[in-house]
This record gives C-alpha cells, sequence and structure tokens, in this order.
C-alpha cells in the first residue's frame, strides 16, 4: 500500500502520566485517534484535558507511557531521538498561537529556514520559498521583518513556513487564538485551502468556536478520555 493511503497518523491505546512532585496526573487514558490526509481536525476541551498532550504526541516531542504511534503507516515507538528529529524535521510542520517566528530575519529568510536546516538546495529553496509566499498572499512582504507585520500577517508566515517542507502532518496550537475575529477567519480559511490542496493533515488545540466551525472534525477530550 502506498503511504497515501495510510492514515498520516494514529493513536492506539494511548495512556501518558506525568508526575508533579508526589503526584501522578494522568494526562491521556486509552486514546484511540486516527486522521486522514488532507483532514482539519479540531481537539477541544478544557485545560487540562489532554489537548496539548496529543499535540505533543502527534509531533514526535513527547513519548507514551503505552501504546502506538504510527506516523503514514511507520511506527514510530521504536526510533530513537535521532530518528525522531529527522522524522519531525521532514514530515511535521508547527504552527503556534504566538507565531515563534525569527524577529531578526526577514518573512522570506523565516520561511525558508525549515528548507535550510533540512540541505534544500538554495535554488528550489528559493522557487518553494517564492510559490508558498504567494499561496499566503505575502509575496509582497518578503523583505518584511515580522515586527512591521499585523498578527494575520505574521500568522500567514507561520503558516507558509510549516507547509514550505511540504509536510504530512501540521501541528497547530491555538492557532487563532491571539487574533480578531475577521482575521482568524481568513487564517482559517487559508490554512483548510493549503491544507487540502497540498494534502496535509492538520491537527489543531483550541478553545476557538470560529474555529471548530471550518473543521472538518471535531473531538473533544476531558480528563484525558475523547468524549
Amino acid at each position: 500500500m502506498s503511504q497515501t493511503h495510510f492514515p498520516v497518523v494514529e493513536l492506539h491505546a494511548i495512556h501518558k502520566t506525568y508526575r508533579l512532585g508526589a503526584h501522578v496526573i494522568p494526562a491521556l487514558q486509552g486514546v484511540d485517534l486516527s486522521v486522514q490526509r488532507g483532514e482539519l481536525l479540531a481537539l477541544t476541551g478544557p485545560s487540562g484535558s489532554g489537548k496539548s498532550t496529543i499535540l505533543n504526541l502527534c509531533g514526535l516531542i513527547d513519548t507514551p507511557d503505552s501504546g502506538d504511534i504510527v506516523l503514514s503507516g511507520q511506527a514510530v515507538n521504536g526510533l530513537n531521538e535521532v530518528q525522531r528529529t529527522l522524522l519531525r524535521r521532514d514530515a511535521l510542520g508547527f504552527v503556534f498561537q504566538n507565531f515563534n517566528l525569527v524577529p531578526v530575519m526577514t518573512v522570506a529568510e523565516n520561511v525558508d529556514y525549515p528548507l535550510f536546516i533540512a540541505g534544500v538546495p538554495a535554488a528550489e529553496r528559493r522557487e518553494r520559498v517564492a510559490a508558498q509566499l504567494k499561496a499566503v498572499g505575502l509575496q509582497d512582504h518578503a523583505e518584511h521583518r515580522p515586527d512591521a507585520l499585523s498578527g494575520g500577517q505574521r500568522q500567514r508566515v507561520a503558516i507558509a513556513r510549516a507547509l514550505v517542507k511540504r509536510p504530512k502532518l501540521v501541528i497547530a496550537d491555538e492557532p487563532t487564538a491571539s487574533l480578531d475575529s475577521h482575521t482568524a477567519d481568513q487564517v482559517l480559511d487559508l490554512m483548510r485551502e493549503r491544507g487540502h490542496a497540498e494534502g496535509a493533515a492538520f491537527v489543531i488545540a483550541t478553545h476557538d468556536s470560529r474555529l471548530t466551525h471550518r473543521c472538518d472534525r471535531v473531538l473533544a477530550l476531558l480528563d484525558g478520555r475523547l468524549l
């Protein structure tokens, strides 16, 4: 079976606990999840319900206590840290609430950075960065620094940076929390359009009802369990 026919990410019977001093906090209790190519999945629930833990597991930033994680048909549980880092670099994109742009870099340099780290040749990098900036409507801002942009424009840069690697999966943590309603709508439409166009799945943690209405699927979490 080709990789495009596998779910982008699968969680099977995932348990995860955290220790806080003498306390053991159950973050996830037997979670099963499957996300398809091009799908926008929203995770909702109160703080502490397990949303961030799922993002960290899907993003290969954390490991489960038990259960299996499969990324495009590849089991990741047995990978060492170097293998996990390379897979995260090549197959995953990230979008954050506070944008996480490098302030001393231009818009184009911020979008280019993941390709530079991955060793993509310069000519191909320029082509892909230009195409991605055009796709998010920021081709005229390529030489601007992030502090010259609005919040919505910065989040567009972050989306371009996440997608320029052509990742299978984009992890988005409260991507609209710092945006006004009109800008949030624009950013969500962009994520949806680019995700569907490029076949990238989005797993999005959010409290924002504006976002959930635009996603393909919404799953609610409570006390580490999917409802």
